[in-house]
């Protein structure tokens, strides 16, 4: 058994110099841009809709990322979709929401069901994102539920891409086998 398989004739795809760590799992109908990495004990599940990612996304150790299945329930479902330059922090759940470019998606957080999560946004550590709320683009939210704090310094605005170029330079040393 491997820890990238394929579900019902989908195997996940990857983008250049892409690296999974061989304790996550990738299941099904998942697409990986380049230059992502998919740290330890991760889960990213597309079993009964499809996942997104971007360019440059570090997903962080204990992640768990899932889709919510079209039902009579719920007629569409929701797939996940990360845009570019996205890191998600230890522990975070991403589950049927989307998520832009340059996004911090901070430790412990849950973004839930049809959340739609605009660019440059800091979505502080614990916080809970409920079904279907919206997030600016922007500003900082805390708390569980979430609420806007405050708007992003400029500071703030440039750490988006400066995390994420730190995340594909770590990823390249254990794809040289450096992290040995």
């Amino acid at each position: 058994m491997t820890n990238v398989r394929s579900h019902k004739g989908k195997t996940p795809q990857f983008g250049d110099r892409t690296w999974v760590d061989p304790s996550a799992v990738v299941i099904g109908d998942v697409q990986l841009g380049a230059d992502c990495s998919v740290w330890p004990m991760t889960v990213i599940r597309g079993d009964m809709h499809r996942i997104r990612i971007g360019d440059r996304c570090s997903i962080q150790d204990g992640s768990v990322l899932h889709i919510t299945h079209a039902s009579d329930y719920n007629p569409g479902g929701y797939p996940l979709t990360l845009g570019d330059d996205v890191t998600v922090g230890h522990k975070a759940l991403l589950h049927g929401c989307t998520i832009g470019s340059r996004v911090l998606v901070g430790m412990g957080a849950i973004i839930m069901d049809g959340a739609v999560v605009e660019d440059e946004v800091i979505v502080g550590a614990g916080c809970l994102v409920p079904p279907g709320k919206t997030l600016v683009s922007g500003h900082l939210y805390v708390g569980s539920p979430c609420r806007q704090a405050r708007p992003l310094t400029d500071k703030e605005r440039t750490f988006f891409r400066y995390t994420a170029a730190n995340y594909v330079k770590l990823k390249d040393e254990y794809l040289a086998g450096q992290g040995d």
